[in-house]
């Protein structure tokens, strides 16, 4: 399943990337699988599943950690405040 990963702020800056194109592994089918995958990376990337005030949309609609992904989706990560 292929996906479009958007990273914005802070977050951007702490891991070094701004977007990134994903082919997410069978069987892991939620937000919440997806950032454990990516935190289990190692060093910045464990922020993905510390921060307790990080967000998500899938397709620009916030998302939960039970919403489910689908093949062309982008996801994006931010921490509530990303600036003007």
């Amino acid at each position: 399943m292929s996906l479009k990963l958007r990273f914005f702020a802070s977050l951007r800056e702490t891991l070094g990337v701004a977007a990134e194109d994903f082919q997410l592994p069978a069987g892991l089918v939620t937000v919440a699988d997806l950032r454990r995958h990516l935190a289990a990376r190692g060093g910045a990337w464990e922020r993905l599943t510390t921060a307790d005030n990080l967000r998500c949309a899938v397709n620009q609609d916030m998302a939960g950690g039970a919403t489910v992904v689908r093949d062309g989706d982008e996801v994006a990560f931010f921490p509530p405040v990303t600036g003007g």
